[in-house]
C-alpha cells in the first residue's frame, strides 16, 4: 500500500473514531510498527493528528450545525462585506446558483446585474429574489426545517438539469486537509454538484469557518475560490491551492 493510501486510511479512522491504536493500524494495514510510527509522525508534523501513547487522536472536533436564527446573529458585518463582494462578481446575463445559507442570503440585496437567472435551494432566497423581480428557479424536494434548505433526491435531480456561469456556496468548515465540509450529506451532495456544473465556484465564508471540519465533504480547497473577510491565516495555509478574495472591512 502506498504511503498516501495509508495516511488516508489513518485519517479516515480518526474521523470515525477520534482515537486510533497503533496495533489496530498495524493489523488492518498489515505493516510494521516502524511504518506506522513513521506515518503518525509525518501526519503529526502536518498538524493532522496528535500522537498519544499507543496510537493517535484527532486534532479537531467535528462541528455541530446551527439553526438559521443562530447563524443569522453571528458575524453580521463580516457576512455583509463578503456578500457585497460576491454580488459584485455577478455580470449581466449570468446564470448562477445561490446556495442556501445566511451569507449567500445576504448577497441578494447587493445584486445589481441585469437579466440574470438564479437557481437556488433556499426558500428564503427564492422569496427575496422574487421580490427583486429576478428570474428564479427553486429546486424541488424536502425542506430542512433547521436551515430552510431544500434537499434530497428530487432537488439533486433538478439541479443536474442546469449549468451555471457561477455558483455561490456556503460552508460550515474550511480545512487545509479536509477541504469544504457541511454536516448534512444531502446538502453536501447539492453543493458538490453545483461546483461540478459551474464554470466558476465561490465559497463564501467568514473567518469563523477556518480550520473547522464537519461530517460531510463537499470538495477540495482547489475546487472553488474563497471569499472571506480575513486572509492572514488563509494566505499562509491555502493560497498555494486556491484564489482567496478578501472583502473590505
Amino acid at each position: 500500500m502506498l504511503t498516501e493510501e495509508r495516511h488516508a486510511f489513518i485519517l479516515n479512522q480518526l474521523k470515525e473514531n477520534k482515537i486510533v491504536k497503533s496495533q489496530t493500524l498495524m493489523n488492518k494495514l498489515q505493516c510494521s510498527e516502524s511504518t506506522i510510527r513513521r506515518d503518525l509522525s509525518e501526519l503529526e508534523n502536518k498538524g493532522l493528528l496528535k500522537r498519544i501513547h499507543g496510537g493517535a487522536r484527532s486534532t479537531y472536533q467535528l462541528e455541530e450545525e446551527l439553526s438559521v436564527s443562530e447563524k443569522s446573529s453571528k458575524n453580521i458585518q463580516e457576512k455583509q462585506n463578503i456578500a457585497k463582494l460576491a454580488a459584485s462578481l455577478v455580470r449581466e446575463n449570468d446564470v448562477i446558483y445561490i446556495d442556501a445559507g445566511t451569507t449567500t442570503l445576504a448577497m441578494i440585496d447587493f445584486l445589481t446585474a441585469k437579466n440574470i437567472t438564479v437557481v437556488t435551494n433556499g426558500v428564503a432566497h427564492a422569496s427575496l429574489l422574487a421580490d427583486k423581480a429576478i428570474q428564479t428557479f427553486l429546486l424541488g424536494g424536502r425542506v430542512k426545517y433547521s436551515t430552510k434548505a431544500i434537499i434530497g433526491t428530487d432537488s439533486l435531480r433538478d439541479l443536474k438539469s442546469y449549468q451555471f456561469n457561477k455558483a455561490f456556496l456556503g460552508t460550515n468548515g474550511i480545512h487545509s486537509e479536509y477541504g469544504y465540509t457541511t454536516p448534512d450529506p444531502d446538502e453536501a451532495a447539492l453543493k458538490k454538484n453545483a461546483i461540478t456544473q459551474s464554470a466558476m465556484a465561490y465559497v463564501l465564508a467568514d473567518d469563523s469557518k477556518w480550520e473547522k471540519v464537519t461530517f460531510s465533504k463537499v470538495g477540495d480547497i482547489e475546487e472553488a475560490m474563497i471569499i472571506t473577510n480575513e486572509t492572514e491565516r488563509s494566505l499562509k495555509t491555502y493560497q498555494e491551492k486556491t484564489t482567496i478574495l478578501e472583502a473590505e472591512q
